[in-house]
Parts: structure tokens; sequence; C-alpha cells
């Protein structure tokens, strides 16, 4: 082995390094950062609400019980999502969300906020079509997803909203565009697109 081949092949060993422990680190990076910041939500608002009730440790903060505050907060969310269900629960919630919609100022932030997780995960879910939509030049195509398909209120009878995510990140942007500029996608699912078009294209979608 030449000598001067060394430090080409302790950049390619430290790509190849890089490529493996990148996304373990990130991925339990994040899934930890999560689990931290749910786990001190019940500790925190128990320590506001009653000072003297769980104390505090040596540094001043209030003491935590690891895990604890992070089940609670999962146990809650499920309990609501389960009475929720009912129609008693039901017509309360809704009464609810109808008076947080109509008041000035908190109405922006909440109808934001509610819209942007019924788009993913909720009954009115919007990220669920895909398409191919061609903006820019006949030869140029974008992957996006469908959100609006009626855009009357705009005075634009035969467009739809197209919002097309941006690659390496939770940006994107949204276009008006002409429905005969729309290919719907069938044989890909929501999910591969969205990671497709996340990716920039590198991940691998089976047939």
């Amino acid at each position: 082995m030449k000598f001067s081949s060394i430090p080409g092949k302790l950049f390619k060993y430290f790509l190849q390094g890089l490529i493996i422990l990148a996304p373990v680190t990130i991925t339990i990076w994040a899934v930890f950062s999560i689990f931290t910041w749910i786990d001190s939500i019940l500790p925190n608002l128990i320590h506001n609400l009653f000072p003297s009730f769980i104390g505090v440790d040596h540094e001043g903060y209030p003491r935590r019980f690891p895990g604890l505050g992070f089940i609670i907060v999962i146990v809650l969310v499920l309990i609501v999502g389960y009475i929720s269900s009912s129609f008693i629960v039901s017509k309360l919630v809704e009464l609810f969300d109808k008076i947080l919609e109509k008041t000035p100022g908190i109405r922006i932030i909440y109808s934001t906020i509610k819209d942007f997780f019924e788009a993913f995960a909720g009954n009115k879910r919007k990220f669920d079509k895909s398409v191919l939509v061609n903006i820019e030049s006949n030869e140029v195509w974008r992957v996006g997803f469908i959100t609006q398909e009626e855009l009357g209120q705009f005075g634009l009878q035969e467009y739809v909203s197209v919002y097309v995510p941006q690659s390496y990140a939770f940006s994107g942007n949204l276009f008006f565009v002409k429905k005969e500029r729309v290919r719907i996608l069938t044989d890909i699912s929501s999910t591969d697109v969205m990671k497709f078009a996340i990716s920039g294209g590198v991940t691998v979608i089976d047939e």
C-alpha cells in the first residue's frame, strides 16, 4: 500500500462510518429530546400549582421521577382521545372548539395548529393524495400533495392547491395549479412520496 493512498482510504472510512452513525445518532437524540420534553411537563406543572408537593432538587429544579411524567402525559392523551368519541363529550369539544375559533387573536393560533395536526392525522387528512405537478416548465415535474381540490373562493375554478415539500426540511411551498398540470400518483403511498421528497430523491421506493 502506498503511503499517499492512506489519507484517501481514511477519509473513505470516515464517510462510511458517518453514514452509519449519523442517522442512528440523530434519531436517538430526537427521541430522547422528545421524551425529556414530555417527561418534564408534569413536574413543572405540579411545581407551579403546588410548589411544596414534589419539592426541588439540589439545583433548585422541580424533582423529577424519570419516565413518570411521560407515561402520565401519554395516558392522559389516550384517555382524552377515547372519551372524546362519546356523543356528549364530542359535543362539548365541538362547542369549545367553536368558542376558540371565534375568539379574536386566539382563533388564528388555535385554528392554524389544529389544521396542521388534522392535515397529518385527523379526519381531514390533507397529505394523502400525492401528485406530480408541473409548475415552471413542461419538462420539469415536482412531487407534491393536493390540499384543496376546489378554489372557487379565490376565483380559480379550474385550479387545485398543491403543497410541494422541500428536501431535507419540514417547510414547503403552496402553489395554485391548473388541474391539467397535475398527475395523481396511484401506485405509490403518500408516506413513501413524502420520504422521497424530503430525502431529495435519495430514498428508494420499492415497486
